[in-house]
């Protein structure tokens, strides 16, 4: 698979079946990208596990932390790589060992590595590079359009609030 775009629907199927994510770089400093990632993850539903080997055994928003992802407690869905492109062949390597081997490889923006995608689909793995599931989400479930962005329309006219939590989930499948 080419990884310069991907379709909607390719993207959709992932974030809306994936339901456990091992966050790889995870920070627990709040103004890292990864926090912040990882705070929306958790307030949309996912179970989100950090990976981080200098904060193993503690937790980052109320989840424990793992040193690795060979400490993993249970199988997860996808792993989500917040690290340097660099990094990204010895993680796949770490992932492709594991016994309950994730359907996922999602690589952060910025963060692409041909190599690696190939290794990871080679082993049945869907694999999304240089793209972040917080900005995909927002956009296709349309929150990111709520504010004006993404919609090709700009208007004055202040979005119309509905009952309930404003959360439509991907493509309006709700979680």
């Amino acid at each position: 698979m080419a990884h310069n775009t991907y379709s909607d629907r390719y993207i959709a199927d992932i974030l809306h079946n994936v339901r456990t994510i091992a966050m790889v770089g995870a920070s627990a400093k709040d103004v890292r990208p990864s926090y912040i990632v990882m705070k929306y993850l958790l307030a949309k539903g996912y179970r989100v596990f950090p990976i981080n080997p200098g904060f193993g055994g503690r937790e980052i928003l109320g989840q424990m932390t793992y040193a690795s992802l060979a400490e993993l407690p249970e199988p997860v869905d996808m792993v989500n790589v917040f690290r340097g492109s660099h990094a990204l062949p010895a993680i796949t390597e770490e992932v492709l060992q594991l016994v309950n081997r994730p359907d996922v490889l999602w690589a952060q923006l910025t963060v692409r590595h041909d190599e690696a995608a190939k290794m990871a689909e080679a082993a049945g793995m869907k694999v999304v590079m240089d793209r972040c599931p917080k900005i995909e989400y927002g956009r296709l479930s349309g929150e990111i359009g709520w504010n004006g962005v993404n919609s090709r329309i700009i208007s004055s006219r202040k979005q119309v609030s509905r009952g309930g939590f404003q959360a439509l989930g991907i493509r309006g499948v709700s979680r």
